[in-house]
């Protein structure tokens, strides 16, 4: 496993190890929703619908080693896909970072508090239902704050 270097999160994405990929992401869980998408138009809403295997309290994959084993289209964010996925929220680090702008002042590797992105209204923690609860997906459909724009 690779090191995490000092500040690592201000380089261009493909500079990152394995460890430091990981340890970009947020947790705000938005990836881990259900998306309406119409076919005759090509827009995609966001719902408050969450993967069966998303803890709905705390926005944390309850197995995220084993994710793919049982939910098979689960998405695996990697350096190539980054750009071409158009759901990722304007706050994903990932994304942030793939358009080389900085993390916001909430994400935890600025201020150093996981629970940071919850009081910036852009974590799903406590405000999502699962999947085997919800029913039509149509009914759920959100739009989520992007919480504070300004960079650290």
């Amino acid at each position: 496993m690779g090191t995490l270097r000092d500040r690592f999160w201000e380089r261009p994405l493909a500079q990152l190890n394995q460890e430091e990929w990981e340890a970009l992401c947020d947790g705000c869980g938005r990836c881990c929703l259900h998306k309406v998408e119409y076919e005759d138009t090509g827009e995609i809403e966001e719902t408050n619908v969450a993967c069966k295997l998303l803890d709905c309290e705390t926005a944390r994959c309850t197995d995220y080693k084993h994710r793919k084993a049982f939910v098979p289209d689960c998405l695996r964010l990697t350096l190539k896909l980054v750009d071409r996925v158009p759901w990722l929220p304007d706050t994903c680090a990932y994304r942030r970072r793939a358009e080389d702008r900085p993390l916001p002042r909430w994400h935890y590797l600025i201020s150093g508090d996981r629970e940071a992105v919850i009081r910036a209204g852009v974590s799903v923690a406590g405000r999502v239902i699962s999947e085997d609860e919800a029913g039509p997906l149509e009914h759920h459909i959100v739009e989520w704050a992007d919480g504070e724009e300004q960079p650290a």
